[in-house]
């Protein structure tokens, strides 16, 4: 099914803080198949497993490319202590998945045939903001929802200012 647009300019409705990651992986060597492909059908299979228990706190996801090596997805997470929890758990794929890499490396299998990388960000409200013209969600607004642009300003500096009411109280 194809996201229809909205036809207006939006903002994301989060609040409070965001938790993004950045997670991904480069083919360093084309020709060693047998190393990356389990690598490149890893993430396709934890996305699933997470879409099935949206407790584990996934809100959404983009996947995307760099290059015809590098593919990588932006993740939005409901706080860092569901994506510690997720990562830790040893009855999820991705524990799984990081002990058969971490037994590959100590049998000195493994290096040099595909790069693994993450990033994670727990970004304080006030320090993002988001304007899309005439899209779907997506991005932050696919994991938060998305409202019309007037509801946090017009301008990228309003947005920024923009608090919601407890956010307010809790530091004032």
């Amino acid at each position: 099914m194809v996201a229809k647009p909205v036809l207006e300019r939006t903002t994301a409705d989060a609040k409070g803080d965001v938790v993004v990651l950045l997670i991904g992986m480069r083919i360093n060597r084309f020709w060693a198949v047998h190393h990356w492909l389990p690598v490149a059908v890893a993430m396709p299979r934890m996305l699933r497993e997470l879409s099935k228990d949206r407790g584990q706190g996934l809100l959404s996801h983009v996947l995307l490319t760099a290059s015809p090596r590098t593919y990588y997805v932006v993740q939005y997470w409901e706080s860092k202590e569901k994506l510690y929890a997720y990562a830790h758990s040893p009855r999820m794929l991705h524990h799984k998945a990081w002990s058969i890499i971490n037994r590959k490396e100590r049998a000195g299998k493994a290096r040099g045939h595909v790069g693994l990388w993450h990033e994670a960000y727990v970004v304080p409200e006030g320090s993002y903001e988001s304007i899309y013209a005439d899209m779907p969600a997506f991005g932050l607004a696919a994991a938060h929802g998305q409202v019309p642009l007037e509801r946090r300003g017009r301008t990228a500096k309003d947005r920024y200012a923009h608090r919601t009411a407890g956010a307010e109280k809790e530091t004032a």
